[in-house]
């Protein structure tokens, strides 16, 4: 996925891969499903309301379709739709209770939300037609954008009517893989923002990012986000993949060891960080400066 920060007037552009459809339905089921993809991986974005985490438990999976529900109304969205998809994204499994939605409401919803989710109006999606291919694609396509689907545009190939246009190939991107011991990680704009807050608080000294832990020396190291050693206080910070059951349960071991080993952790999503990094801030500040007068009160009894 792609996206311009600096000019939201311009559309999200999603990316989906070469496939080799029979029909121009075939087209846009896999466009729909490359779009639900996009969305699942974007939530909380299009439910700020659980930006804070959910537990994929009974009580979690209600709370978050009790609010997806509330924003469905509020933005008249069709039937179940926002529910049905925030709890996929939360489980991993898709509600197969209900009667699917008509492919055109489909389309449009999914497009909608996208859209919304990055702070756009348009989504575009790019597709690189197989060899042979372009007329059925091109068929597909022009279904979609008929039935509020994204825009489509066609990669290498023209003729049959179809409006041709030469872009520029943009300048290579860094290629960042791997996060640096002690910075943060130079793809994240949320650990950026982060540091950047900490860094004018003078109690933020001490602080190491990305920093690789073992427990012992049989266990599989890992990597912590955010660590003041002497404190032994980590900071983690969440995307909304945190949220499905597998790396849920991989999150809760662990921190579980982590406080066996004598570690507090302190997570905070994302989203929290973007639009309340402030209060991100304080209360790390809180933590540390409470676990810092009880380190030196301990000292002074130490010495009696």
């Amino acid at each position: 996925m792609l996206i311009a920060r600096d000019h939201p007037d311009l559309a999200a552009v999603v990316h989906r891969p070469a496939t080799r459809p029979v029909m121009p339905a075939d087209v846009v089921h896999a466009a729909l499903d490359r779009l639900e993809q996009v969305a699942v991986e974007l939530l909380p974005a299009w439910l700020p309301e659980i930006a804070d985490g959910v537990r994929p438990d009974t009580a979690g999976l209600a709370a978050v379709r009790a609010a997806a529900t509330a924003r469905a109304r509020r933005e008249r969205y069709p039937g179940t739709f926002l529910p049905d998809l925030a709890r996929y994204a939360v489980t991993g499994r898709r509600v197969t209770t209900t009667t699917p939605l008509p492919v055109r409401t489909r389309a449009a919803a999914l497009t909608r939300l996208v859209a919304g989710a990055f702070g756009r109006r348009r989504v575009v999606l790019l597709v690189e037609p197989a060899a042979g291919d372009g007329a059925v694609v091109a068929a597909g396509a022009a279904w979609l954008g008929q039935h509020g689907g994204p825009t489509v545009w066609l990669v290498g190939i023209g003729g049959d009517g179809l409006p041709e246009f030469r872009v520029a190939s943009p300048p290579a991107l860094p290629a960042w893989t791997e996060a640096v011991a002690g910075k943060p990680h130079p793809g994240s704009e949320v650990e950026k923002r982060l540091e950047a807050a900490l860094a004018a608080e003078s109690w933020a000294a001490g602080r190491r990012w990305n920093q690789s832990f073992q427990s012992h020396g049989l266990a599989t190291p890992v990597r912590l986000d955010l660590l003041w050693p002497d404190e032994r206080c980590v900071v983690e910070i969440d995307g909304p993949e945190h949220c499905r059951p597998v790396h849920y349960e991989a999150d809760r071991q662990r921190d579980v060891q982590l406080q066996l080993d004598g570690y507090t952790v302190l997570r905070f999503t994302n989203a929290r960080v973007i639009h309340d990094v402030g209060a991100v801030v304080q209360q790390i500040g809180t933590y540390l400066r409470t676990r810092r007068r009880d380190m030196a009160e301990g000292r002074q009894h130490g010495r009696r």
